[in-house]
């Protein structure tokens, strides 16, 4: 079988969930088919800019890049949606598509297509997202979308729950295959460990803090985040704890920046910014509390990375979160600041409790592995090939 895989979510230069959940993706499905060579695979972009240095090194795998160079805005709402042209599976010569994410495509009738979806938070909420935000999802039309593809994937059944809600797509034509981490790239790490010692140096990281990492925009919760931390400071105010806010710029962040600026523990609270692949694991370890109270999740991979690194974890009642997390974190009502400011208090001070959450979290995480994802996904190419 000759499959094509849409790798455009590759071209962001800063990855988050996502792009991360495709690059794992597309790594374990080449590493897979590496061992079983059953299928000759290839991968496909656009861009009107050379950035192929920008993009993940597929080098060692065997499979082709295909990709063609118009400007992105004639691609996609010209070419794609206008025109429907050109077909992708006849540009790249191949029987199956995988788009694990939603994007602007057409493919021709013989040929065999998944779709993965990771979550409708922009059908459920909206306002959470920037009128240019809102315009792309307009114009994709994800409701005809799904009428041409012939399996979709969602990362839970949350997200199942929702395309059969809000889309109306029969259940039977949605395959839940659950996201998962990379158990080498999360872990827990030694504090000696030179690249421990040298990250707590060069962010400047105090000795005890809460953390949230993820991008800064309003369906993450931040507003609430930094509310409940100066609850915590005025209830607790000789426990020396710091707020760590960790993640790219995101969009509609100004409220974020508007309750920081008045809060009185502003001096506590650090916004760092974007942070690497490589350096998330150590500020996890670091962490006496990850938080992750966020409104709306089509899966949520941070909570388990921060399981993985042995850190407690809170985290919101909703959405898939419950379902992710499996009574292994503090679950809090996110609307309510002060479920989460309670939340961070039992996080801090209940010892047992924090032993316990960890062990259950090492032991969560064994049912979320990268690998079962992958097989998923092979168990749908397989089913799709015999149809």
């Amino acid at each position: 079988m000759k499959i094509g895989i849409d790798i455009r979510t590759l071209m962001d230069r800063q990855y988050s969930g996502v792009s991360e959940y495709a690059l794992n993706l597309i790594l374990g499905i080449l590493l897979k088919n590496e061992i079983n060579q059953e299928h000759e695979i290839k991968l496909f972009y656009n861009s009107g800019r050379n950035i192929i240095k920008q993009m993940p090194d597929f080098k060692k795998y065997k499979c082709k890049i295909v990709y063609s160079r118009y400007p992105n805005k004639i691609f996609n709402y010209l070419m794609q949606k206008g025109l429907g042209f050109p077909k992708l599976d006849r540009l790249l010569g191949v029987d199956l598509f995988i788009f694990p994410h939603i994007n602007f495509f057409n493919t021709s009738s013989r040929c065999k297509t998944i779709l993965t979806i990771h979550d409708l938070s922009f059908l459920r909420y909206p306002e959470f997202f920037s009128l240019r935000k809102n315009i792309w999802h307009f114009m994709l039309n994800i409701k005809k979308m799904v009428k041409k593809v012939d399996v979709i994937i969602a990362i839970s059944e949350n997200t199942k729950k929702d395309i059969v809600e809000l889309l109306g797509v029969d259940g039977d034509r949605v395959k839940v295959v659950e996201s998962g981490i990379n158990k080498e790239e999360f872990g827990v790490v030694n504090p000696q460990d030179y690249k421990y010692k040298e990250i707590r140096k060069k962010y400047d990281l105090p000795s005890n803090f809460f953390l949230y990492l993820g991008n800064l925009e309003p369906r993450k919760n931040i507003v609430r985040i930094i509310k409940a931390y100066d609850i915590f400071i005025k209830n607790y105010p000789k426990l020396n704890y710091e707020l760590i806010i960790a993640g790219g710029g995101g969009w509609k962040n100004k409220d974020i920046y508007k309750v920081y600026n008045k809060s009185k523990n502003k001096n506590k609270i650090k916004f760092l910014g974007y942070i690497s692949r490589d350096e998330k694991k150590y500020f996890y370890n670091m962490a006496a509390l990850f938080l992750f109270p966020s409104l709306y999740e089509g899966f949520g991979l941070p909570p388990l990375e921060a399981m993985a690194c042995g850190v407690p974890v809170l985290t919101s009642s909703i959405s898939s979160l419950p379902e992710v997390t499996r009574n292994c974190a503090i679950l809090v009502n996110p609307s309510d600041f002060r479920s989460i400011a309670r939340g961070m208090e039992e996080g801090v001070l209940n010892k047992k409790l924090r032993e316990n959450l960890i062990l259950k979290g090492f032991e969560n995480v064994k049912f979320f592995d990268k690998s079962k994802t992958v097989d998923g996904y092979f168990e749908v190419i397989n089913s799709l090939i015999k149809n």
